[in-house]
């Protein structure tokens, strides 16, 4: 099979719209009589490719446009889940640096690194710190096959003692210049930019279930519809009534 048919042959399987709940399907294909087909054709192609199979961790990063600038990375590469440890330093996302990322990625928050990369590997994810020091493997001989957690530290010390000590592998993008360090969203953009493509043209699982394209689309869907919340009162009563 090449890779194109591949490709559409995954996004056609993904984009009948999942196991819901029959009355959670109902409201969905109401709801989504809101949207132009366009928007609907959008989501479409955006579930066909989002992925848990990576994710994307952010340790106490001081410049708040750096955090919402990986945000945007993580959703123009598929990546579904940003999670974000601040420590440290309690901040929102620029909203205006992420335009609109927000709304298509899932945003976890996180008071300490431990806890967060501890339910992590609970979920299955090896961590791979990234760091251009100590016995760091280049990216281009990391095993995409991996479910991988990537962790990003402060833009002055890189990721924590904490990381590094919890970490099962650590990971570098090899640069030839004087200059030892990327800015974080940049090394961000490198690293997502390469493995995806890898995974993408690999045959391992790597896509949503058809329950997770369910629920984001829905949540996507609310996000994208003026006055959803009466909408959707109106439609329980209407619906209540028959």
């Amino acid at each position: 099979m090449s890779k194109n048919t591949k490709s559409q042959h995954q996004e056609v399987n993904r984009s009948h719209f999942f196991i819901l709940h029959d009355m959670e399907k109902a409201l969905l294909h109401y709801l989504q009589t809101f949207l132009t087909e366009r928007r609907k054709g959008l989501f479409n192609k955006a579930l066909a490719n989002r992925t848990r199979h990576f994710t994307v961790v952010t340790e106490d990063v001081y410049q708040l446009h750096n955090t919402s600038a990986v945000m945007r990375s993580c959703d123009v590469f598929g990546i579904q889940d940003l999670h974000v440890i601040e420590a440290k330093l309690g901040k929102r996302v620029d909203r205006e640096i992420a335009m609109g990322a927000q709304k298509w990625v899932d945003i976890h928050r996180h008071h300490n690194t431990k806890n967060c990369l501890t339910e992590l590997k609970k979920q299955g994810y090896a961590i791979a710190a990234t760091t251009p020091h100590g016995q760091a493997i280049e990216l281009k001989d990391f095993d995409v096959r991996q479910k991988t957690a990537f962790v990003f530290g402060t833009e002055t010390q890189g990721v924590s003692a904490e990381t590094l000590q919890q970490a099962d592998l650590c990971v570098k993008i090899p640069m030839y210049g004087f200059t030892e360090s990327l800015n974080i969203s940049v090394s961000a953009a490198i690293i997502l930019q390469d493995i995806v493509s890898r995974m993408h043209q690999s045959d391992i699982s790597w896509g949503l279930s058809d329950r997770e394209c369910g629920e984001i689309a829905m949540r996507w869907t609310k996000a994208n519809i003026k006055g959803v919340d009466q909408i959707i009162e109106r439609y329980h009563q209407n619906n209540n009534d028959l």
